[in-house]
């Protein structure tokens, strides 16, 4: 059953009580089509409400478990399938070496997962999951041997063929700047009271958010250069693969795209979470599961532009869930979707909706000259 529950109550900080812690067309993007407030028109499921009691089990078993010296994080690819990406050091952004990762192929086997290595010939972001792959060159570098296991109170096992052996709770991730008060001086353009500051957008009058139900949504105000924080929720579709799953986008000036989509456990490419599409990778992925809270907090300088040509190219400071994603990084042009006014002019901040449920909450932004 398609599920949406676009007009229920969530619930922003995801707790599973049986855990240790509880209007741009880009190219190159597949067509979605429109959802309707109740149904998506969409050939996968998609939920929008953690507390949907219609959720598969996937979404019981798929998240991130562990610290140093291992991390996983396991994603969920429908019909009770899995692949776990088990991280060495930890985490990402929070102790991951940045280079080692093993995959484990998983499934649902009564009130629990059991893994294996996986093996055979597999491609990033196949469709059927014994194909799947969630890192580009597999086997991935640092491929260990390992098995493992999942049980019904929210524990990950995991075996070497050494007979080394880890247990590890299922962690729920928090940003940082989570809920960030506006400082003094910044315009809030949205603090779930009204949608004055937007053209386009809904706002569910129940839980205080801003939701796309798909479409674009744009800024009324034009800006130049300004910080600013924003805070978005990915829905849960596990049976999506790559820019299916998911699609947003929050535009800088509407000329310059950083990528909002469930890449959970992904590479983290230009086109994935926290990308410049097109133009740059983020440091480090730090996508958040789906149906959880995540921020963006961003400085940007718009290009600068003299007697008609453009001298200095955009930059853009980023921060994914409190990770610097990109430092300092010069844009060298347009993202597909701008607008059509020439770089260095002013513009609307615009949040994409690509067919996808996505909601938005506390945004806030101050100028810089």
């Amino acid at each position: 059953m398609i599920r949406t529950s676009l007009s229920r109550s969530l619930i922003g900080a995801i707790c599973i009580a049986w855990a240790a812690e509880s209007p741009g067309q880009e190219p190159n993007k597949p067509a979605v089509k429109k959802p309707t407030a109740k149904k998506l028109a969409e050939p996968t499921p998609v939920w929008t409400d953690a507390n949907d009691p219609e959720l598969p089990i996937d979404y019981k078993f798929q998240g991130e478990y562990g610290s140093e010296p291992l991390g996983a994080q396991v994603i969920a690819l429908g019909n009770g399938q899995f692949q776990a990406v088990v991280l060495e050091g930890g985490l990402p952004g929070a102790g991951w070496n940045g280079a080692d990762k093993s995959l484990m192929q998983g499934s649902v086997q009564d009130d629990r997962v059991q893994f294996e290595p996986a093996i055979g010939a597999r491609t990033y972001l196949a469709q059927a999951p014994e194909q799947f792959s969630a890192t580009k060159e597999f086997p991935p570098h640092g491929q260990r041997k390992l098995t493992g296991s999942i049980d019904a109170n929210g524990y990950m096992t995991i075996n070497t063929a050494t007979g080394e052996k880890w247990t590890m709770a299922r962690v729920t991730r928090a940003s940082p700047t989570l809920g960030a008060k506006p400082p003094q001086g910044a315009i809030v353009l949205f603090d779930g009271s009204n949608t004055d500051e937007w053209i386009g957008g809904r706002l569910d009058t129940k839980t205080g958010w801003l939701n796309t139900d798909g479409k674009d949504i744009k800024s009324q105000r034009k800006f130049n250069n300004y910080t600013i924080h924003l805070e978005f929720m990915l829905p849960f579709r596990p049976d999506a693969r790559g820019q299916a799953r998911g699609n947003s986008g929050f535009y800088q000036v509407h000329h310059y795209e950083v990528q909002v989509l469930d890449s959970f456990g992904l590479e983290g490419l230009n086109n994935e979470c926290g990308g410049i599409y097109t133009k740059a990778a983020p440091k480090v992925n730090m996508c958040f599961p789906p149906l959880t809270w995540q921020t963006y907090d961003i400085d940007f300088t718009n290009a600068v532009v003299e007697d008609g040509q453009k001298v200095k190219n955009a930059r853009i400071t980023a921060r994914h869930n409190g990770i610097v994603i990109h430092d300092n990084l010069e844009i060298d042009g347009p993202t597909g979707g701008s607008r059509k006014e020439p770089e260095g002019t002013p513009g609307p901040l615009l949040l994409q909706g690509h067919g996808n449920p996505l909601q938005y909450r506390n945004v806030w932004i101050v100028e810089r000259n």
